[in-house]
């Protein structure tokens, strides 16, 4: 993977472009393991791209935006309206290929195993609000961008994007180790929904609401 240096100069958030792929899939390593650096923690750097940033950049690129350096993206947010509708197609077109380029080998890690299980599974995908909040979404930053409101900028994006398609709430799930990404969603405003648990946080948030 390509490095990068550590002083970056934002010109603008943006919607994703096709050509943004190769950073947004690097975003998703380097922040992968709880926030942190997830690169060579499993058998194949691909593996978390594959479940959290392709299918949904491949189902719904319109609601994809990201952080432009004018160099290169060093952050994303992505997201799909209809969850229900997006575990449909994940099942049926996603999944299968999937399974091909994830096989699990006798010398699969545990780790890795769980995440490939969660990679098979959309219904993994839902919660049971999703009624109330349709949508779900994953944001990511590079370290060098976070807590220079980059992201709360990302989160307000989303939500007016859904908003003006008519979508009542988005949802998120999460690492319960991931603590600065709690205080972040925190601050913001989300909150535990019902099914919420302390191993894996549910957070959810109304669209009209105010940043």
């Amino acid at each position: 993977m390509r490095s990068h240096c550590n002083t970056f100069t934002v010109t603008a958030i943006r919607p994703y472009r096709p050509t943004d792929r190769d950073d947004v899939f690097e975003i998703c390593v380097r922040t992968g393991d709880s926030g942190t650096d997830a690169t060579g923690l499993y058998s194949d750097d691909t593996l978390l791209p594959d479940i959290f940033a392709d299918p949904y950049l491949t189902f719904q690129p319109d609601l994809a935006f990201v952080v432009d350096t004018g160099e290169h993206v060093a952050g994303y947010i992505i997201s799909v309206a209809d969850s229900v509708a997006f575990s449909e197609w994940y099942r049926d077109e996603w999944a299968p290929g999937f399974v091909l380029r994830h096989p699990v080998l006798p010398t699969t890690s545990e780790a890795e195993r769980d995440l490939i299980a969660y990679g098979t599974n959309p219904g993994g995908l839902l919660i049971p609000e999703v009624g109330e909040f349709p949508a779900h979404l994953h944001i990511d930053l590079l370290p060098e961008l976070q807590g220079q409101g980059f992201g709360r900028a990302l989160i307000r994006t989303l939500l007016a994007a859904l908003e003006q398609r008519g979508v009542p709430g988005v949802f998120l799930t999460m690492s319960a180790s991931n603590t600065s990404a709690r205080a972040f969603y925190d601050r913001l405003g989300f909150r535990e929904v019902p099914s919420s648990s302390p191993g894996g946080p549910a957070l959810a948030i109304s669209t009209d609401a105010v940043l």
